[in-house]
């Protein structure tokens, strides 16, 4: 393991020193997380768009033209918690 040096701004210091006992961990558990979080959606993003530049428009529309046009399911229809589904014309 190893060691970093971090020069915050009191502020900033007073504010995860707060989340930091709210959450019942250290400071430094608490800034390794934060931080491993960051690099993880920094690094799907790569990702994804590595994975994208392999795909072609022409392969994905001959997925699309495999699915059947039907209704779904009765059972697999999305309902909305609280929202009234208008029905369309």
């Amino acid at each position: 393991m190893s060691t970093i040096s971090l020069r915050l701004p009191e502020s900033l210091h007073k504010k995860v020193r707060e989340l930091a006992k709210s959450e019942d961990v250290s400071i430094n558990q608490l800034i390794t997380t934060a931080l491993a979080e960051k690099m993880s959606a920094l690094m799907t993003v790569d990702f994804l768009r590595e994975r994208g530049a392999l795909g072609s428009r022409e392969a994905y529309e001959a997925v699309l033209a495999k699915v059947r046009d039907v209704e779904p399911d009765a059972d697999d229809e999305l309902v909305m918690p609280n929202k009234e589904i208008e029905p369309t014309a």
